[in-house]
């Protein structure tokens, strides 16, 4: 191809998610234009949030709390939740 610039081949497949990244860190994915195709895609998130309000000083001891534990406040309180309420098993 006159005037094209050379390029890497893209691998078949990939050993893993990070040589994957570690290929596109180094090569520019519009280099690739040509490989491309259009893909039609839905997305269906059934995930829901519901906020509940939390006294000031409540809500910064949950967070150092849950920081202490290694999981976010809002791991922890549907732990907590979930416990107190019979849906998953207690953790001493």
């Amino acid at each position: 191809m006159a005037g094209s610039k050379q390029r890497d081949p893209i691998p078949e497949d990939f050993a893993s998610v990070q040589e994957a990244a570690e290929f596109w860190d180094t090569h520019d994915l519009a280099d690739y234009e040509d490989r491309m195709q259009e893909v039609d895609f839905e997305v269906d998130l059934q995930r829901r949030v519901f906020l509940t309000a939390l006294e000031p000083e409540l809500a910064k001891k949950l967070a150092e709390y849950a920081h202490r534990q290694g999981v976010s406040a809002e791991t922890l309180i549907n732990l907590w939740v979930g416990e107190k309420l019979g849906l998953v098993a207690g953790g001493g």
